[in-house]
């Protein structure tokens, strides 16, 4: 839900520098295991709230979601934050696992990581389910969502 994170992550910093490098090896712990869930018929979704133009890590993460979030499976979209205002969503970006649990992570002000909060209260997943539902509903398709850009 930010438009900014982790300022020197080494992957951010290689692509923001023209370096290429494959998202699916540098990450894949995680892309092995949406690609191991996904297999087994469970659905992972990703919802990315964005501000438009969007900034340079948000054009990085639109960059690498195909050959990363998409291969392994995930169905990703993306909410313009002007579309859905009266949205309501944690302050937090989260991940909800069926609808009993939720897994917080927090960041600092410039976007660096600090911690995960793994919250396991029946009404809190409802809720955080719930609005996960209406900023999907909202989002559009990765493979339909062109970002426009922060023009220099």
């Amino acid at each position: 839900m930010r438009d900014s994170y982790t300022p020197n992550d080494p992957d951010w910093r290689d692509w923001r520098e023209g370096r290429r490098f494959e998202p699916a090896e540098r990450w894949r712990e995680w892309f092995d295991l949406a690609t191991e869930t996904t297999a087994r018929g469970i659905s992972v979704r990703r919802a990315r709230i964005v501000s438009e133009p969007v900034t340079d890590y948000i054009a990085f993460e639109y960059a690498v979601t195909t050959a990363h979030n998409v291969a392994a499976g995930e169905l990703v979209r993306w909410l313009p934050r002007h579309v859905a205002p009266g949205v309501l969503v944690p302050c937090s970006d989260f991940w909800v696992f069926d609808d009993e649990t939720v897994v917080f992570n927090h960041f600092d002000g410039v976007g660096d990581w600090v911690r995960e909060e793994l919250r396991r209260e029946p009404e809190l997943a409802l809720t955080c389910a719930a609005a996960f539902r209406s900023v999907w509903d909202l989002a559009i398709p990765h493979e339909k969502y062109v970002p426009p850009l922060i023009s220099r």
